[in-house]
């Protein structure tokens, strides 16, 4: 994750300024040989201070937006999926890192199945795909009854879009990759249909 510095908050005011702090002789104006009066040199100091820490309450106070994969700045965004040790790519739209982010959780419960990396498709090309396996699973009241699915460890991942779909296949076929079991083979296929699906 690359490190970054939040950006600067000028013309933030301060809730709480320091000098309502101050005792009473210390809030005294200066006077200047011209005989022009103007605030003291204790509450000019603490207005310096202010406009430097006026972003710390309100930071705080917006605190658990920053957590939040809906609101959170880009930035902390990356950070929130390095939480869950995702990587975002940065050629996804920011709606779709924010939804990644906010599914990661989920994602990883689901991690190598036909369900996670149909959510994953979902996540990326916001269609339904079609996911089929060689795995398969059943029971028998009899011993030595046939073994289903087969032996080969394959899968399947059958998209459907639209023909004016901007669907990139090379990183779609990385993200089923990156979704299934190391040990599996994969085959995706995208079919474009005339008109929007």
């Amino acid at each position: 994750m690359s490190v970054s510095t939040r950006g600067l908050m000028r013309g933030t005011a301060t809730p709480h300024p320091l000098e309502r702090l101050l005792p009473g002789p210390f809030l005294d104006d200066d006077e200047e040989p011209s005989g022009r009066k103007r605030d003291s040199f204790a509450r000019r100091f603490c207005a310096g201070l202010d406009g430097v820490l006026a972003p710390v309450p309100v930071t705080l106070d917006c605190l658990d937006a920053y957590f939040d994969p809906r609101l959170a700045p880009l930035d902390f965004l990356e950070w929130l999926a390095g939480w869950f040790g995702v990587t975002l790519d940065q050629n996804w739209s920011e709606p779709q890192r924010r939804a990644l982010v906010r599914h990661a959780g989920e994602l990883y419960r689901w991690q190598g199945t036909r369900r996670g990396i149909a959510e994953h498709i979902r996540l990326y090309a916001g269609v339904e795909p079609e996911v089929t396996d060689s795995g398969a699973g059943t029971w028998s009241a009899e011993a030595g009854g046939a073994l289903p699915g087969s032996d080969a460890c394959e899968l399947h991942v059958t998209v459907t879009v639209s023909a004016d779909s901007e669907l990139d296949e090379r990183r779609l076929d990385a993200l089923v990759a990156a979704a299934k079991p190391a040990h599996v083979r994969h085959r995706v296929t995208v079919v474009r249909r005339a008109g929007k699906k």
